[in-house]
């Protein structure tokens, strides 16, 4: 579903942080364009 798209990741620092986003997309055909890790209060 996400081959060949370009994706921004928002991760939240007492959820998911954007790392652990990433790591899962690894080895898919996909470009990150963006990705952080906020703190959404």
């Amino acid at each position: 579903m996400l081959e060949g798209k370009k994706v921004i990741i928002l991760g939240d620092r007492d959820g998911i942080p954007s790392g652990a986003i990433e790591n899962c997309l690894l080895g898919k055909e996909l470009e990150v364009i963006f990705s952080v890790t906020e703190c959404f209060v």
